[in-house]
């Protein structure tokens, strides 16, 4: 009961499909339109909704592509436009005729025919050219063999690797695959292996240079089953002369010019702040402008995003070089003023004992002079002599009291003439060969900088 019931659902859909085709061949005859008698031969009794060899194993396609064109590689959206000609051929014994020659057909009458379910995977947006017609060739070759060839614009999705933007090169692919039918029923092969696609080596790409290409076979594996695929690889190396002309060069160029102001003499305020705050805002400019073609991803730190941050550490720094060397003169001015008055203290202070001397000198000496007649008052400077080392005599403590604080004075001196001398020592004793150091370190730096750089990102 099982078989008749299952033999009775496959002698319906046979009926239904031979009803279908029946209508599409009528509708295809038109006034004034008679297909041939070789087309009207192997239409009659064709299926096209059942594939070549259904119940004896898969159909074999191959597969070969004719790149056309690329017209654009977005690294915003990581993704290339390419327009190719994709040819497919299998063998059909339904459509097997007499003759030596092959039929060519107008593309019309695909709507006749099986044709395989590829779909372009990873593909964001395609369309097939329908000017003047729909752009597809039909034909069919005595043993059954047809050929069917598309010409199809696809914008396909390309994951990009920008760490070494512009030093990168990105392997792109296009994915063919069966969308229907799995590896029990339709097995894809490229028919002439890494030949199987030509145009490369005349395409001209704005950006890129296609270094290499070579093409594979795998099966897609969802879980609806194990689906057969094509994957075409190609390589594509930019072309870093646009960026060294419109990104490297300016960049470099500005660091060399906040060089400048190392030249210009530490008095010259306006000269040097112009020079320095104009560097740094035109670098910043020109960072904002080299971030406009690329994507705002923070996970990609690129070659030039590093390249344009040491030319703008560079300008920055010999901005601050400026201000410190600036800040050294000030203080260096201040602190050759507080030595100078202390200088000059010291001097009244030699003065003062110099004067001291001389007039102690001349007391004695007159002292001397005087006759023995003024001897008796003796007693009184004795008196007063031994006066002070009396119990009760308070009067004489002033007179003693003032050397202390002028000892205390003198210590304090002494030691901020240490802390001057130490401070001094850690300063440049002229300011002026702040910008004579930066002069050589600058440059050399850069140079040190840039060799580290180009090695890494061309080498490594």
């Amino acid at each position: 009961m099982a078989h008749s019931v299952s033999g009775g659902t496959v002698l319906t859909i046979l009926l239904i499909s031979r009803l279908l085709e029946n209508t599409l061949l009528n509708a295809e005859v038109k006034e004034g339109e008679i297909l041939p008698p070789t087309i009207q031969r192997l239409m009659k009794g064709y299926n096209k909704y059942l594939r070549p060899f259904f119940d004896n194993g898969p159909v074999t396609v191959g597969m070969s592509l004719d790149i056309a064109s690329i017209d654009t590689i977005s690294e915003i959206n990581m993704d290339y436009t390419a327009t190719i000609f994709l040819r497919q051929r299998w063998t059909d014994e339904r459509l097997v005729f007499e003759g030596n020659k092959s039929l060519s057909l107008d593309g019309r009458l695909v709507e006749l025919l099986w044709v395989p379910d590829t779909f372009i995977v990873d593909s964001k947006k395609s369309f097939l050219h329908d000017i003047t017609v729909e752009n597809r060739l039909i034909r069919i070759f005595p043993n059954g063999t047809v050929l069917y060839a598309l010409r199809i614009t696809t914008t396909v999705a390309c994951n990009m690797d920008l760490t070494k933007y512009p030093m990168d090169k990105q392997t792109c692919t296009l994915q063919l695959e069966s969308w229907g039918y799995n590896i029990n029923d339709v097995m894809f092969y490229w028919t002439r292996g890494n030949e199987s696609v030509s145009g490369l080596d005349t395409l001209q790409l704005a950006q890129y240079t296609v270094e290499d290409h070579y093409t594979s076979a795998s099966e897609a594996v969802y879980e609806t089953g194990r689906y057969p695929r094509l994957v075409f690889h190609f390589e594509l190396k930019r072309s870093i002369l646009y960026f060294i002309l419109e990104t490297y060069v300016p960049s470099s160029l500005l660091v060399v010019l906040s060089w400048v102001s190392f030249w210009i003499s530490l008095s010259s305020v306006p000269a040097r702040i112009c020079i320095g705050v104009t560097t740094v805002l035109t670098m910043t400019t020109l960072m904002m402008g080299a971030r406009t073609s690329l994507p705002n991803a923070n996970c990609f730190i690129k070659a030039i995003d590093v390249y344009l941050g040491i030319c703008f550490s560079f300008i920055f720094g010999a901005l601050i070089e400026y201000a410190v060397a600036h800040f050294c003169t000030l203080t260096h001015a201040d602190a050759h003023m507080l030595m100078y008055g202390h200088h000059m203290y010291d001097m009244d202070d030699e003065m003062n004992g110099i004067v001291t001397t001389i007039s102690t000198h001349a007391n004695r000496a007159k002292r001397r002079k005087e006759p023995a007649v003024t001897s008796p008052p003796a007693p009184a400077s004795a008196e007063l002599s031994v006066s002070p080392s009396s119990p009760s005599g308070s009067e004489p403590k002033p007179e003693v009291s003032p050397p202390e604080p002028t000892n205390w004075c003198l210590t304090t001196l002494a030691t901020l003439r240490k802390i001057l001398r130490f401070i001094s020592c850690c300063h440049i004793e002229n300011p002026h060969h702040i910008d004579n150091y930066s002069r050589v370190t600058f440059p050399l730096s850069f140079v040190f900088v840039n060799l580290l750089y180009w090695t890494y990102y061309l080498y490594f």
